[in-house]
This record gives structure tokens, sequence and C-alpha cells, in this order.
């Protein structure tokens, strides 16, 4: 049986940044009915040397846009990483999302042995588009959204493992 690279990439990109869009909606409701300033939702961490809320959904949408264009053979988009504020950081999102429904099924198919050079903290790395897709995109794209789920949850957001999820 073989993967489809964009059923197995694209779809799940735009369902889960639509996920975090619908918490983070959540979040500016939830600051404004407690009249929290929402700068200290937005720049909130679970631990002190852990990154951001804002900086979380920047690290997702980064991994969001740029596995597709990779995997395509294209060069990603570059974001500025300016976002401090609920609507903009829901903006980054739909810029994301708008990337992602530019691809066509046949851009993405048959990359699962296209060589993808990626840079991490410990250096450059060569994966093959499979391995890069299910070894490193997919795990760090959901860690960055379960991390910004997280930091809201603690900051008292009523959410649910539904919201996380979203609805099939």
């Amino acid at each position: 049986m073989n993967i489809s690279m964009y059923q197995a990439s694209v779809p799940v990109f735009i369902r889960y940044l639509g996920n975090l869009r619908a918490i983070l909606e959540k979040a500016a409701s939830h600051a404004e009915a407690k009249k929290i300033d929402p700068a200290i939702l937005v720049g909130s961490r679970l631990y002190p040397d852990m990154a951001p809320l804002s900086r979380q959904i920047q690290l997702a949408s980064d991994m969001a846009k740029s596995a597709p264009s990779r995997l395509a053979g294209v060069e990603p988009p570059k974001f500025e990483d300016t976002e401090s504020t609920f609507p903009q950081l829901l903006g980054r999102i739909d810029k994301t999302v708008a990337h992602l429904k530019s691809f066509k099924i046949e851009q993405i198919d048959g990359s699962e042995q296209r060589p993808i050079n990626v840079k991490t903290a410990s250096g450059p790395v060569t994966l093959n588009g499979l391995p890069y897709l299910t070894q490193f995109v997919l795990p760090n794209f959901l860690f960055h959204v379960t991390t910004a789920y997280g930091i809201l949850r603690h900051n008292g957001v009523e959410l649910a493992k539904a919201d996380y999820l979203g609805t099939p």
C-alpha cells in the first residue's frame, strides 16, 4: 500500500490549524470576558525556558507551510514572525491555510524519496520525503499545536480534548 504524501500532509495541517484557530478565538473571548489583557495570554509560557504562545503559533505555521513546499520542490514562503496579538496570530494561520490550499495532489504525491534539507537545532540534516514528513514535520507541528493548547488551558481558557481534535 502506498501512502499519499498529499493526504498525509496538507489536509492534516489544514484541519489542525483550523482547530488551533478556534482555540485562539476561544482564548481571545476568554480574555475579554475575564478582563485579562490579551497580551498576557499571547506572551504566556508553560515554563520560563519555553517559547511563548505567539512563538508556538509561528512555529506550527512554519512547519505547516514549509512541508508541502519542500515536498513539492518549491521555496517555502517567509513570514516575519512579528505577530503579537490574537488578530495577528489568526491572520498568520489564515495565510498559512491559504498557502496550503494552493497545492495540488500531483505536486506532492511521489515525493517519498525526494531529499529534503532542513536546519535543526543540532545542525543541518537531509531526510527523504517520507521520513521528513512522518518523523520530523508532523511530530514538530503537533508538538507546537499541543503546547499552544497547553499554555491556554494552563491559563484558564476552558478547552477540552474536543477543541484540540476538532470534528472528524
